[in-house]
């Protein structure tokens, strides 16, 4: 036994191994948790900006109640969505050559703010933004 442990020992140089995993394990999952939150981030930004887009586009071509058409676009897209809390709001006046403006705020989870606590720090509990898009309505 005692055979046993002196060439772990002797293996182990020393419990140099367990310092470099007590450095570098909180690193790793700090990095890891930045991937997780900047990737639901990115995809909820990315299907705000599609469904702000996409209910633009639907209402500058429609000639009646394109302000109701725009907001049922944008969460017939937002549906499909399975990341993140979206709000919509559509300013379009149904004259021809006005702008139609779709807003569609998200946010998702910011995992970092149960850290920073830890650390006497603050931080909002979600990350939050807006996508705007901008169409002219058509007319005939």
């Amino acid at each position: 036994m005692y055979k046993l442990l002196r060439r772990f020992l002797s293996d182990n140089r020393g419990g140099s191994d367990i310092l470099e995993t007590a450095f570098t394990f909180p690193l790793m999952l700090f990095i890891s948790l930045a991937l997780v939150t900047g990737g639901l981030f990115a995809v909820a930004a990315n299907n705000a900006n599609n469904a702000a887009n996409f209910a633009a586009r639907r209402a500058s071509v429609e000639q009646a109640n394109p302000a109701g058409v725009a907001f049922n676009a944008a969460w017939s897209k937002l549906n499909q969505a399975s990341v993140g809390d979206y709000t919509v709001s559509v300013v379009a006046s149904g004259q021809r050559g006005t702008l139609v403006e779709v807003r569609v705020g998200y946010s998702v989870p910011n995992f970092f703010a149960g850290i920073a606590a830890f650390f006497g720090a603050e931080m909002p509990a979600e990350l939050s933004g807006t996508a705007v898009s901008f169409f002219r309505a058509e007319g005939w």
